[in-house]
């Protein structure tokens, strides 16, 4: 099993017989979105960034395949800005049930859902004694759920690049979530259109207000934080940072 051939859908089923047998028995589901990312990212940010995040969180847990990001979420806050699409709550909860149904029978030991998308956080949190019920009775089920932990892992990262630009971390297609996009998919993010968004600080009370009144309440633009400043520099390493943390949360529920 080569290590560059961690996802799942490139191999064949005879190749994936062969990764369990030699200790892949976890796998990484990103939970992604479509969904608007201000006037300079395109809709599929999170979907992109969840193929990108669940891929260097496997890279970490070492014996980890990577599964299909699944690439719509809960987006409902988002509505309100064309082009965003949204699942609701129960259907995303059968879809993570049916993959964990799916991946248990085959007999994958442990089955780890990343979120990258905000909305998909307390879903998941919801949802995870269903998914642990429907897993096989060898299987274990875990996600991580933290919406602000992870913020503060991009605002620790650009701190550490950059630490100028730390306060343009506001956790929507900000200098971190913008930057990411120039290291994964650079033809589609629009430099020139890159503008600042709600400044203030990302909590759960701004959380709780935005899924609770939508995303236009808080950011006309869509934006929270201030892309301005943007790299790749600043992208490689938020990646890593969240692929860091969320892979010693992981590796810290063994």
């Amino acid at each position: 099993m080569s290590e560059q051939n961690l996802l799942l859908e490139e191999l064949t089923s005879p190749e994936v017989t062969k990764a369990l047998q030699d200790g892949y028995t976890t796998v990484v589901v990103a939970v992604g979105a479509v969904e608007q990312h201000g006037p300079h990212l395109p809709l599929l940010v999170d979907a992109a960034r969840g193929d990108r995040l669940a891929f260097e969180i496997a890279r970490r847990l070492e014996n980890a395949l990577v599964a299909p990001t699944i690439r719509v979420g809960c987006s409902e806050h988002h509505m309100a800005f064309k082009g965003t699409l949204s699942l609701r709550q129960e259907t995303l909860e059968a879809l993570c049930v049916d993959y964990t149904v799916s991946l248990s029978r085959h007999g994958f030991k442990r089955i780890c859902f990343v979120p990258s998308h905000g909305g998909n956080f307390a879903p998941l949190a919801q949802m995870l004694e269903s998914l642990r019920a429907a897993a096989e009775e060898n299987c274990e089920v875990d996600a991580y759920t933290d919406l602000v932990g992870f913020v503060e892992f991009w605002k620790s990262a650009v701190s550490s690049e950059v630490p100028a630009f730390s306060d343009r971390v506001g956790g929507h297609a900000d200098i971190a979530e913008s930057s990411e996009m120039l290291c994964i998919r650079p033809e589609l993010v629009q430099e020139d259109r890159a503008e600042a968004g709600y400044l203030g600080e990302f909590d759960e009370a701004l959380a709780d207000r935005i899924f609770q009144d939508g995303f236009r309440s808080v950011t006309p633009n869509g934006v929270l934080g201030d892309a301005r400043g943007m790299s790749r520099e600043i992208g490689e390493r938020c990646i890593e940072q969240a692929a860091d943390g969320i892979a010693a949360f992981l590796l810290g529920r063994d």
